[in-house]
């Protein structure tokens, strides 16, 4: 992505804005799902901009389109574990709206920088 610095893309900075929305719902989760879908979720999430970053850094074309796959396919696995919150009632059916939408749009740019970049 020529000399542009990761923290210029769009794609991360909606991805850091996730990060923020799926620490802020981890807070409410029970105690006992500290270690469990909690910090799965968290993980998940923080791996999203941290593979753009990552790919982004490193030398060529195809490393870049290859960390961000990785970065949607988390995001997926973040979009799954919102629902599964959801579903045990760890948060409501309107965070659960407002995160995959979230999600949703991290999507498109993160696949928008994708096709973008096979293009060349």
């Amino acid at each position: 992505m020529g000399g542009m610095n990761y923290r210029d893309l769009i794609a991360w900075q909606k991805s850091m804005d996730l990060v923020d929305e799926i620490y802020r719902l981890t807070r409410q989760f029970p105690p006992e799902e500290k270690f469990g879908l909690s910090n799965q979720l968290r993980r998940a999430a923080v791996s999203i901009p941290s593979n753009i970053a990552e790919g982004q850094g490193r030398q060529s074309q195809a490393e870049l389109i290859r960390f961000l796959q990785i970065a949607h396919g988390s995001l997926r696995e973040v979009e799954t574990q919102i629902m599964i919150a959801c579903r045990q009632a760890y948060i409501m059916p309107a965070e659960e709206k407002r995160t995959l939408e979230m999600s949703a749009e991290a999507g498109r740019l993160i696949q928008g920088l994708i096709n973008k970049l096979k293009q060349r």
